[in-house]
């Protein structure tokens, strides 16, 4: 019987590190997708120092786990430095930027609303 996965890119019933993941390349940010669909986004991120993603917002609840380094996040105007084994939580539907400070890698989890959620 053919067993289907939902997490795609990382081995089955093998203890890993998420951080190895996903490879770290100079000037650059790399990301690798473990699962999609409407109700949560998986996303592994390596981002080289310096790297960022620019404002912008999501529609869903997004949470951010730092595997490695350290990490910057401005969040509705306000800065976050979130470093290896911390997480924050951005809110849906508020502005919100990656800068790496040092290079480091992130796992994204975004939640999305359920269409019952929004009645």
């Amino acid at each position: 019987m053919l067993q289907h996965s939902y997490l795609k890119h990382i081995p089955q019933k093998e203890v890993i590190s998420l951080a190895s993941c996903v490879d770290s390349l100079p000037g650059q940010i790399v990301s690798k997708t473990l699962a999609q669909n409407a109700a949560v986004s998986i996303t592994l991120f390596a981002f080289d120092q310096g790297e960022e993603i620019s404002t912008h917002e999501s529609k869903g609840d997004a949470l951010v786990t730092v595997l490695e380094g350290i990490g910057q996040f401005t969040v509705d105007g306000e800065e976050y430095t979130v470093q290896s084994g911390e997480s924050l939580l951005m809110p849906a539907n508020k502005p919100h930027a990656v800068w790496a400070k040092q290079p480091f890698k992130m796992m994204l989890t975004v939640v999305f609303p359920w269409e019952n959620d929004k009645k």
